[in-house]
């Protein structure tokens, strides 16, 4: 593990730990006197793993420009908040039983108490970031809301489509992942009162990474291991997303792989045959490579976003810019 990994997940530990003790403070004052269920759904949802991403890239941006207080973990539970009621609400759409190696929220409980817990989380994720940031922050944050279920529904439609472009594949991922992260990080800066440019800069950066966090995940889906990633692989195939391995394969397939490929993805794809058969098809057609560097090419984007900070150094927040160029190189290399 190398030094910058090792102050990297110091670091994560470090915010993660902050923003679930303001969870649980906020949990404490919002749910008291509610239905036991509903506090036992919501707190079990939050609390069953999870990277907090999201959170930490708030608490990183506002830091970057200066600000540091407890107010602002509270506003960073508002994301994890966020984040969770999407997954759940992605669990009920998927049917899947399965989250981060442990049973969903509509798995263990039930499909209403999923959709109502996460609907709960997801009011109380507006109102933090209307009570923290204002009308702007709100704008930026249902913006990216907004983006994201239009995103589903765009991907649900192209479900099974042999004609889905690659196109289609970057407007779905920025829509459903690229703008939230990027809310994340705007709405950092914008809580520490950053100039514009400083919050343009943060925006671009969350967006390169959002992308390509993205990328590596649907590569995942292909190539990982369940026991690391906590889901089976293979789901995206099953449910006919064309997803960036997939698509780059297609587009340098001659006529017979084409057929083959298409074959596939029309046919019973529950089968381990045909997961077995796609896998080999896009591997054989250098797919997973060609999607790796598509990651590699966003998440230079993000870095060059980062220059503007290096050009006008401050020594308590170099550390923190340094943590953001971490997290990208990071999200290269993760298996999970």
């Amino acid at each position: 593990m190398t030094t910058d990994t090792t102050r990297l997940k110091t670091a994560v530990a470090e915010v993660a730990a902050k923003v679930e003790s303001a969870m649980h403070a906020d949990l404490a004052r919002r749910l008291a006197g509610s239905d036991p269920l509903l506090r036992e759904v919501v707190e079990y949802s939050l609390f069953s793993g999870g990277k907090r991403i999201r959170p930490f890239l708030l608490v990183l941006s506002s830091r970057c420009c200066g600000r540091d207080d407890a107010d602002l973990y509270t506003l960073a539970a508002a994301l994890e908040y966020l984040h969770t009621a999407t997954l759940m609400h992605d669990d009920v759409v998927d049917h899947a039983p399965l989250r981060r190696g442990l049973e969903t929220a509509v798995q263990r409980y039930s499909l209403e108490d999923a959709i109502l817990a996460g609907d709960w989380l997801h009011a109380r994720s507006l109102y933090l970031v209307g009570k923290f940031t204002g009308t702007e922050g709100l704008d930026v944050f249902c913006s990216a809301t907004e983006g994201m279920v239009n995103g589903e529904f765009v991907q649900k439609r192209l479900c099974g489509d042999c004609q889905a472009s690659e196109d289609d594949y970057f407007a779905v991922i920025t829509q459903k992942t690229g703008n939230l992260i990027a809310s994340s990080c705007a709405l950092g800066a914008l809580y520490a009162g950053a100039d514009s440019a400083r919050g343009q800069a943060l925006q671009g950066y969350g967006k390169g990474i959002g992308i390509a966090f993205q990328i590596v995940d649907d590569l995942l889906d292909y190539t990982g291991q369940q026991a690391k990633t906590g889901k089976e692989t293979g789901n995206d195939f099953q449910e006919g997303k064309l997803t960036l391995p997939l698509i780059r394969a297609l587009a340098a397939a001659d006529p017979v792989a084409y057929e083959h490929i298409t074959k596939l993805i029309k046919g019973d794809r529950t089968t381990l045959e045909a997961r077995l058969a796609i896998y080999a098809a896009i591997e054989g057609l250098e797919g997973f490579q060609l999607a790796a560097e598509s990651a590699k090419y966003y998440v230079a984007e993000a870095l060059q976003q980062l220059a503007l900070f290096s050009a006008v150094p401050a020594a308590d927040q170099n550390q923190h810019v340094e943590l953001l160029q971490a997290l990208a190189g990071y999200i290269l290399v993760r298996k999970k």
